[in-house]
């Protein structure tokens, strides 16, 4: 019998729900408008359904102690599939997980990892499915694979109104999570990109970047304790503000993508809603200019929440500018100080490197007014954080992002040598296409350069030639001092240039972690290290 989700069936081809699937027609309109921008025809693929799917049998019967939350219908497993995209537009879901597990509780999820390590049975731990880095890809070798899907842990358990903090269970999606906080006036405001489609418990383990663009940046500053079972049983750090106790037990398990147990819930920092704030939309005549202006920015320690630039091809696509001028979104909030005086100091920093907004386009508010709704910023913000569905995927065109972060004087070499490898190996692979690049967040040291690409999709494209594209930027990035990633984490897709960043000695050390916690290796194998 298939699972009966209390949400919304997701799409098993594009990131999205199967309600917001594009119709025929705003494909062939999406199709046009990318046909007239690369001056090449494309080609629209057809679109997999998954009751007609012909999915490999499932290799593994699960005992009748778990079956009652053990599912192996076509749609469990293609909807866990998270391959590759070029293949299942197409229908084709070469390895799906044998098994699709939904634990309603603790003991069912102790149980049904306990079989999986005595069995050896490889274990996907799968939050939102939003990984674009193979990071909850079933992998190619075990025999038997079974993902478990922690959508049912997603309630906030408690409030602490005192410490400010709340325990939350790691399976809750972003919009369900605020909706339990807002009653009481709180907020988590951690906002990645894929907020819509992504949960608690898979921010942190691959120590998602969020909401602030400066100072809190990551998951890692609102993880107060964290518990997680791994099959040598829990794993619950105490519940700290900070300490000076030898490593810190959370940091183990933020960032640890699944290799070392399943985050089934976390204490986290919270904090009063936003009733102050104050944005601004600052425009440029130069790239140069614009991100000098975000450097001094930043360096200012003024800790501005949103300082977002946009290049200008970016500009234009999502804030609707010339093509010309670079963008520069800033933007300040607080649940107790007016934001008037510290945008104004932000204000006269960009305008003294050239940067245009008259006075009455700062807008300001103190009574938990919307700000940053309207013009270039309004339209910005609508596309920042997409919808549960995206059209661009069944149009015809091969997208995709790499992101990255390189100190300061690096950074207009580095940009550079990315934009030209990423072009040349456009126009090899796909016969055209547009790179342009945005800053998610912006630090003291350096910014965090955002790439999105589009191509021309062409027929008889594979993972292959999209590896080809992959291999080509990241050999740039790791060549030109970058990291692999900034927050779209390892996965199995970085493993060859996150190999090439970290120490041997720390991978060492991460082995033996792994092999005290998972002695059969059965978590997440491949990601990160090898066990």
């Amino acid at each position: 019998m298939p699972f009966q989700s209390t949400r919304p069936r997701r799409s098993i081809w594009m990131y999205g729900l199967e309600a917001d699937e594009p119709t025929e027609s705003q494909r062939q309109e999406q199709a046009a408008e990318f046909s007239k921008r690369i001056g090449a025809d494309v080609e629209l693929p057809p679109i997999p359904v998954a009751e007609e799917l012909d999915l490999r049998k499932p290799r593994i019967t699960p005992p009748s102690s778990i079956e009652a939350f053990c599912f192996t219908d076509n749609y469990e497993r293609a909807v866990h599939h998270k391959g590759d995209r070029l293949e299942e537009i197409r229908g084709v879901f070469r390895n799906p997980p044998d098994i699709v597990a939904h634990p309603r509780n603790e003991q069912e999820l102790e149980a049904v990892l306990t079989w999986c390590s005595d069995n050896g049975h490889a274990v996907i731990p799968y939050g939102g499915g939003s990984s674009v880095v193979d990071g909850v890809t079933p992998p190619e070798g075990p025999d038997g694979i079974v993902t478990i899907d922690m959508d049912q842990f997603h309630r906030v358990l408690e409030i602490d109104e005192t410490s400010r903090a709340a325990r939350i269970e790691g399976g809750v999606y972003g919009p369900h999570l605020e909706d339990q906080l807002r009653p009481r006036g709180y907020t988590l405001r951690h906002f990645p990109q894929s907020f819509t489609m992504s949960t608690l418990g898979g921010w942190i383990a691959t120590r998602s970047g969020g909401h602030y663009a400066t100072n809190h940046t990551h998951i890692d500053e609102f993880v107060e304790s964290v518990r997680m079972l791994t099959p040598r049983g829990w794993y619950e750090s105490r519940r700290l503000p900070g300490g000076g106790a030898g490593p810190d037990p959370n940091r183990i398990v933020v960032g640890s993508e699944g290799i070392l147990g399943i985050i089934t819930e976390a204490w986290m920092r919270i904090q009063k809603r936003p009733t102050f704030r104050a944005t601004a939309g600052v425009t440029f005549d130069s790239y140069e200019q614009a991100y000098t202006a975000t450097r001094e920015v930043a360096q200012a320690k003024l800790w501005p929440a949103n300082l977002r630039l946009l290049d200008p091809l970016l500009a234009r696509d999502s804030a609707g500018l010339d093509g010309k001028k670079s963008l520069l979104v800033v933007g300040f909030e607080s649940a107790e100080v007016p934001q008037t005086e510290i945008m104004m100091q932000a204000i006269e920093i960009v305008r003294n490197n050239g940067g245009h907004i008259p006075d009455d386009e700062i807008q300001i508010s103190g009574e938990g007014k919307p700000t940053g709704r309207g013009g270039a910023v309004g339209a910005w913000r609508d596309a920042f954080i997409p919808g549960l569905g995206t059209v661009s995927t069944g149009v015809g065109m091969v997208t995709g992002t790499f992101e990255t972060s390189i100190t300061w004087d690096r950074w207009p070499a580095f940009d550079a040598a990315m934009r030209e490898t990423a072009q040349r190996a456009l126009n090899e692979i796909c016969g055209g296409g547009t790179v342009n690049c945005r800053f998610t967040h912006v630090y003291t040291d350096g910014p965090a350069p955002y790439y999105t690409f589009a191509g021309r999709y062409k027929p008889g494209l594979t993972q292959k030639d999209w590896m080809a594209f992959k291999s080509a930027v990241s050999d740039a990035i790791i060549r030109e001092g970058g990291t692999i990633t900034h927050h779209h984490a390892v996965g199995r897709q970085h493993r060859p240039w996150y190999d090439q960043e970290r120490p041997d000695l720390f991978a060492d050390a991460l082995r033996a972690a792994k092999k005290s916690l998972d002695p059969n290796g059965v978590l997440n194998p491949g990601v990160l290290i090898d066990p």
